[in-house]
């Protein structure tokens, strides 16, 4: 029997089975049902409908993690139109792009956005713009009102149409790192495999809660917004992320899960440092992070210190995310030190995932935990292409190796097969023909007493080609005044590593260019440094 995937199941599911029991605490402090909120969602798909929203159309959604964001992509996703999130901290002309990408037919937008929109309606050709609540926007532009267009509707108003699970469900943007956006298109199938990924890996259960730090825009956030509903979990929604007010969330509807940057778990880490709050309600605490793990002390502190459970997965826009994870507990002791060894990592590749490591003729790397390749996957979370990319899409799958697809990210295999990232392609430093691993120096820096945050990037040098720079944040602030000298954090790194790995340049600042993520956006420093100069000698 084969029963098609869609990623309308999960909120049918809550409703279902679950619908008398809170799905969601909004930023105002209203508690929706599940019942409450799938009304709420009906109706917005009958208004989307009678505005023109067809099957296949796109419906932009701008806003930050509120339940508004929750009801408009199921309203989206129900009636067949592709759900695409826009990143809230993007400007009106790389707005502009993505819409006219995209080909955006519908905007649902939070009332602090419309300025991100309301420049570029002229250059777009969009026809529905709806605002959460446009008393409170500052604007001049007619947007309609969110509660009164879902108050002309009744729930089961609207016609859901067929559907397939190879059909387009969402399109969501990457942030832009190397050149314009990409549109990663991710179908019923993969959006609800993903939702499956989720929910196994992360062990969400019905009685968990869920207070939302990372992006709903994000692959990740939605991620989480189909995972979290289908299994009956509540979501508690904040506009933005504030440590104290985490904290007190936390505590007060006993938040069982959350998900964070490292930077942000550096914010977490600072205020109860300072504040000593309580760490939890009645409901233990696992934290997890993405990507490339958190330096060792982060891990220690969030662990040790702090009382939560660490939990570290790997993946990207294009890869669902999720595809490795570290997160085994067979093979590490909780209470030992030598756990960190195993969650540094970002380890094996989850249930139905392959990972590879391979090197430029797409050969599988010794599992010697020394030799770097770039890691390549395949799986039914991966995306479809990218939207209207065609090119760009078939050199993703078939780069060094045929049909799998190519994260750009630089790692390891130790024997057992656990895979470790070095770097993305563009951030390793070759320097006098070294591989110098920038994450590697990052994460000794962080270890230094009088670093908060710190940025490794490749500068010219006469001598070595290039040679790796510290953007250093300190940690009392104060870049003028950072109580430790240049010389020292060299010295420092010469201590811990090899010494043709050492820092030779250090820039002490108060803040880094990051991604709505909270990831450093490391091309706008290396853009700075070789303005002028030809192309960085490790560039992939």
């Amino acid at each position: 029997m084969k029963k098609p995937l869609l990623a309308t199941e999960f909120l049918d599911r809550a409703r279902e089975n679950f619908g008398e029991h809170e799905a969601v605490l909004t930023v105002e402090g209203d508690r929706l049902t599940y019942d409450e909120l799938g009304d709420r969602v009906d109706r917005l798909s009958a208004a989307l409908q009678d505005h023109g929203i067809e099957k296949g159309d796109r419906v932009a959604v701008l806003d930050p993690n509120t339940h508004y964001h929750l009801e408009t992509a199921y309203a989206a996703i129900q009636i067949g139109a592709v759900h695409t999130p826009l990143n809230y901290r993007l400007k009106p002309g790389e707005n502009e792009y993505i819409i006219n990408d995209a080909g955006i037919d519908a905007i649902v937008c939070d009332y602090d956005f419309v300025d991100n929109v309301d420049p570029v309606r002229e250059a777009v050709d969009v026809e529905t713009y709806i605002c959460t609540d446009p008393e409170q926007a500052d604007t001049d532009e007619e947007w309609a009102d969110y509660e009164s267009v879902i108050d002309g509707y009744d729930t089961g108003e609207y016609e859901r149409p067929e559907m397939a699970e190879d059909e387009i469900v969402t399109i969501n943007y990457t942030s832009g790192t190397t050149g314009d956006p990409k549109g990663v298109m991710r179908t019923h199938r993969t959006e609800t495999i993903h939702a499956y990924l989720t929910a196994q890996q992360n062990s969400i259960a019905s009685d968990d809660v869920y207070y939302w730090t990372l992006p709903m825009f994000h692959v990740n956030g939605w991620g989480h917004i189909f995972a979290i509903t289908g299994v009956g979990a509540r979501h508690i929604c904040a506009r933005g992320f504030d440590p104290e007010r985490t904290f007190e969330k936390i505590t007060e509807e006993d938040v069982s899960y959350m998900c964070c940057a490292p930077t942000v778990m550096n914010m977490l880490i600072e205020h109860w440092e300072e504040h000593d709050p309580q760490t939890t309600g009645d409901n233990d605490l696992r934290i997890a992070s993405g990507g490339a793990a958190p330096p060792e002390a982060t891990m220690r502190t969030l662990e040790d210190k702090i009382g939560w459970y660490f939990k570290h997965m790997y993946g990207s826009t294009e890869t669902g995310p999720l595809i490795v994870t570290s997160d085994y507990n067979r093979l590490f002791d909780q209470d030992d030190d030598s756990r960190f060894e195993i969650k540094n990592r970002q380890g094996f590749a989850m249930l139905g995932t392959e990972i590879d490591v391979v090197d430029e003729d797409g050969n599988s790397v010794p599992q010697d935990d020394e030799t770097i390749g770039e890691i390549v996957v395949r799986g039914n979370q991966i995306m479809e292409g990218y939207w209207n990319k065609p090119e760009e899409t078939e050199e993703a799958f078939s780069a060094r190796r045929e049909g799998w697809f190519h994260t750009g990210d630089l790692a390891t295999l130790n024997e057992d097969g656990m895979l470790k990232i070095k770097d993305r392609k563009k951030d390793i430093i070759v320097s006098g023909g070294e591989n110098i691993s920038s994450l590697q120096l990052e994460d000794c820096l962080y270890n230094h007493p009088a670093v908060r945050e710190v940025a490794i990037i490749p500068v010219p040098s006469e001598e070595w080609g290039e040679t790796p720079k510290a953007y250093i944040i300190p940690k009392n602030g104060d870049p003028e005044n950072p109580g430790v000298t240049a010389e020292e954090i060299t010295a420092y790194t010469k201590e811990h590593l090899a010494d043709y790995k050492a820092v030779r340049v250090v820039e002490f600042v108060d803040q880094l260019p990051k991604t709505s993520t909270g990831k450093i956006q490391k091309y706008e420093l290396r853009q700075t440094e070789w303005d002028g100069h030809d192309q960085m000698v490790g560039e992939g």
